[in-house]
């Protein structure tokens, strides 16, 4: 598998299928091993004598000065433990010096992270990936695998920078606060082969005494009042019964205190967890940071922490009007509370035990047979009078029976009770989890919504889990929307399955289907990631009416569920007017004026032989071409010209759509040496183009240049001046992409 962003060729990065990646730099050779995970290939080192042993990348990769570089491996061996290290080069490939990851605490067969960044000194002009081991006898082994090399790896919408967020760098972005002193370890830590994340080297928080002890990220990101934030990073205890903890904290500008929010992890052992905590900003909030700590410590005792995150909270489903604290009960119970009878409320213990999101559930307990009632808070539903809204939540029954009743309850601006919306009462489903629904109407004045449970205990000791409550505006399940000004159609399909598989076709009035393109090429059986997906189809045909048509399926041979789209047709506009597509890049597509209709040839390969005394030839021929011809255009002005040049950089096959009733069909052509050609005087800004072009068959595996859930407060957080995106970017759609130069 190819790490995104990575520098590295896929055969350097995977050991497979040689180590033509790779060279011996010091003590030892070099072979191909086995029992990877990044494919089956390992770098093996072999140590020639006790000492030292170091192996690079044969290649050396462009770097920038003063940007911060990541490399990370996946080390394994048994005997002794490794270390990493980015080589800096000067552009007469001498060495300037290594950048060294601290070595891995203990030695070990088990696949584990290791990994370090740095920063680009002067005069450097390239790098190197290093991996090393010290061994004291020869023969001894050494693997390494899933090797990367590029810009630092961090969470996108993390407010926090890479080297807060991870500390392979250094702990700089750290700073002790309470009875603690902080460094970095290198522990042994296995992690996911493809969770690139977390890496090799955490912080140490060290308690000095006997008590309390706590550390904060020194970094301030803007925070924004009456925005829900979500905290998190991974909590190593030093035992399963220590209290560690998450809090996030918001101040105002004046670097007051307004509160501090914190989660406590209910750890079932000394691995590390991700510990989340969530809130929302109070009135006058400038900033927000993190910090974590241990309650009651013992002097000498060691958490450790990796994987800082501040973002805005995550939406359990789009839409959701439901907070993400009350939602999904990762530090606390939240705004729930029993209303009526004996039940009581808990967050599920230990981490990891019941959840559908993140680590834990809402437990209600009734120690007898009787009926209660619970309700959450209440949640801004804005002008939803007379709209419809549904209502979703997980449960699963871990001891004894039940029977639920799931109820909106609407409030007014006053906090008034409006009265339910309710379903049937029904015996909660058993085992395992069960998806919970029920459909109401606001009534009219209802400016605020909370979910309210009747839940009657059908035996003793009853337990129910609850998870992932939302409640969202019921919209339609497929809509589509025409831009006329982008010839683009927006496809909006609300309320997926997470992890089923997607296909998506338009339709025409014929009743043929094509597939439509997404990220990773035509949509069909794409995993489907999030619950809502809204597909820009640029491909979609001029002045004819399409539907699109939907399946979504547990798997390839499960009966789909379909939905069918109302028919929308895009407007072309001037019919002297065409347009010229780029599939994998719709941001370049461009409408051009054609100078004159083209003229098409359709050539074929043939051979002739003539017979002696016979008067025809016999020819033998293949099939016959596509179209080819040249499109004759105008462009008006410089934007117009600079544009139709960026169309044209890249050679990619481009898609040709002209208005109804000109006798020839949307059309992929490649294009060939374009021709630009003044009309008259030299400041006129006309021109003409003859462009060559060959029909081609519609690209399947080209997906739509994207990058997904990248904000400007990703580029904000990434660089500290415009000086610094002027340096890493060559242009704007580089910034939106994340092509960073030399990456």
């Amino acid at each position: 598998m190819a790490i995104p962003g990575n520098m590295l060729s896929l055969v350097t990065e995977s050991v497979d299928p040689n180590t033509s990646g790779w060279l011996s730099k010091l003590n030892c050779t070099i072979s191909k091993g086995t029992g990877g995970r990044n494919g089956d290939g390992t770098l093996r080192l072999s140590s020639t004598a006790s000492g030292e042993m170091q192996a690079r990348t044969a290649s050396s990769y462009s770097v920038t000065v003063g940007q911060e570089y990541q490399a990370f491996a996946d080390a394994s061996g048994a005997t002794v433990p490794e270390r990493i290290g980015i080589r800096w080069m000067t552009a007469a490939n001498a060495e300037i010096s290594i950048t060294w990851s601290l070595s891995t605490a203990t030695a070990s067969a088990t696949w584990h992270r290791i990994a370090v960044s740095g920063t680009a000194p002067a005069t450097a002009a390239s790098a190197q990936v290093v991996v090393s081991a010290t061994p004291a006898a020869g023969s001894v082994i050494n693997h390494f695998e899933n090797v990367y090399l590029g810009v630092p790896m961090r969470t996108q919408g993390n407010l926090l920078s890479a080297d807060a967020e991870g500390i392979e760098h250094a702990t700089l972005k750290w700073v002790a606060e309470t009875n603690c002193s902080i460094a970095r370890q290198a522990p042994l830590v296995s992690w996911p082969v493809d969770y690139y994340l977390a890496g090799g080297q955490v912080l140490a928080l060290t308690v000095t005494a006997n008590g309390s002890a706590a550390a904060k990220i020194t970094e301030k990101p803007a925070a924004t009042a009456g925005t829900e934030y979500v905290g998190y990073c991974y909590l190593n205890p030093p035992t399963s019964g220590s209290t560690t903890w998450v809090e996030l904290r918001f101040y105002t500008a004046a670097d007051v205190l307004l509160t501090a929010t914190r989660a406590n992890l209910a750890a079932p052992g000394t691995g590390y967890y991700q510990q989340r905590v969530s809130a929302v900003a109070p009135a006058t909030t400038a900033y927000a940071t993190l910090a974590v700590g241990i309650t009651s410590g013992t002097a000498a005792q060691v958490m450790r922490i990796d994987g800082a995150v501040i973002a805005t909270a995550p939406v359990i489903r789009e839409g959701s009007i439901v907070p993400y604290a009350d939602a999904s009960f990762e530090a606390d119970v939240a705004g729930w509370t029993v209303t009526s009878g004996v039940a009581t409320l808990a967050r599920s213990t230990p981490w990891g035990t019941y959840s559908i999101d993140a680590a834990y559930a809402l437990t209600v307990s009734s120690a007898t047979a009787t009926a209660s009632t619970i309700r959450s808070a209440r949640f801004p539903a804005g002008a939803a009078a007379g709209k419809s809204f549904r209502l979703q939540l997980y449960t699963n029954v871990t001891a004894g029976g039940w029977t639920v009743q799931r109820h909106i309850r609407w409030y007014d601006a006053a906090n008034n009770s409006l009265g339910l919306t309710s379903s049937t009462s029904a015996a909660a489903p058993t085992p395992n989890w069960w998806v919970l629904t029920h459909s109401g109407t606001a009534p009219a004045l209802a400016t605020q919504a909370a979910v309210e449970l009747s839940l009657t205990a059908t035996s003793t000791s009853s337990a129910l889990r609850i998870d992932a409550v939302q409640i969202w505006e019921a919209l339609p399940l497929i809509e589509v929307d025409a831009d006329d000004a982008t010839a683009v159609v927006t496809l909006t399909l609300r309320e997926l399955t997470v992890g089923y598989l997607l296909s998506v076709w338009r339709v025409t009035s014929d009743g043929a289907r094509t597939l439509v393109r997404g990220a990773s090429g035509l949509i069909q059986y794409e995993v489907i990631a999030a619950d809502q997906l809204v597909v820009e189809d640029a491909e979609a045909p001029l002045g004819v009416p399409v539907t699109y048509y939907v399946e979504v399926a547990a798997d390839v041979s499960a009966a789909p569920e379909t939905r069918t789209s109302d028919p929308v047709e895009l407007d072309p506009g001037d019919t002297q007017y065409a347009w010229l597509k780029d599939p994998g890049r719709p941001d370049r597509n461009l409408r051009v004026m054609m100078a004159e209709p083209p003229s098409w040839s359709r050539p074929v390969e043939q051979a002739e032989y003539r017979v002696r005394r016979r008067r025809n030839p016999v020819i033998l021929s293949d099939v016959r071409a596509g179209l080819e011809g040249t499109l004759d255009l105008f462009t008006e002005t410089d934007e117009e010209r600079e544009a139709l040049h960026r169309l044209l950089d890249s050679g990619s096959v481009l898609l040709w759509q002209a208005a109804p009733g000109h006798g020839v069909d949307d059309m992929y052509v490649a294009v060939g040496a374009a021709a630009e050609g003044r009309q008259g005087m030299a400041t006129d800004t006309w021109r003409t183009w003859q462009l060559p072009v060959k029909q081609v068959d519609m690209p399947a595996t080209v997906g739509v240049a994207s990058s997904a859930g990248r904000t400007w407060q990703d580029v904000l957080t990434e660089n500290a001046t415009w000086s610094e995106v002027l340096a890493k970017y060559a242009t704007w759609e580089d910034v939106f992409l994340d092509r960073k130069i030399g990456a």
